[in-house]
């Protein structure tokens, strides 16, 4: 049986792998650990359906998300109709299906471990 060890890595936001800009928000990504995990900072008025959903091609974000939230309050409406109110210190598991919008005066941050890979990318035919 043979172990295959990883070598540690660190990365930081402060200058990440990628960023995706889209209308009142942005995505900035890092590539870790094989995975993807994105820092999203989203500004008041944004509303993934008004601002992303262009860039998506789809009627609702199909993303699932798996996120801790830093600041601000996000809204979610799933495509079933449940909704919650995401505030700082929340972790909120999302399947996908879903719309969300920023409430308040505040930016909303957001660490996004899942689904972080795909967000605001260009949808391509």
């Amino acid at each position: 049986m043979t172990t295959e060890t990883q070598a540690a890595e660190q990365k930081t936001f402060r200058t990440p792998d990628e960023t995706r800009e889209f209308s009142h928000g942005r995505a900035d990504i890092l590539h870790i650990g094989g995975s993807d995990i994105g820092l999203l900072t989203l500004q008041p008025g944004w509303r993934w359906s008004d601002h992303v959903k262009p860039l998506a091609g789809t009627d609702l974000c199909e993303a699932p998300h798996f996120q801790y939230h830093v600041a601000g309050q996000l809204h979610v409406l799933m495509a079933d109709g449940t909704e919650l109110d995401a505030h700082p210190g929340d972790v909120t598991a999302l399947p996908h299906g879903h719309d969300a919008w920023v409430v308040g005066d505040e930016p909303v941050v957001v660490v996004d471990w899942w689904g972080a890979s795909n967000y605001g990318k260009e949808h391509t035919h």
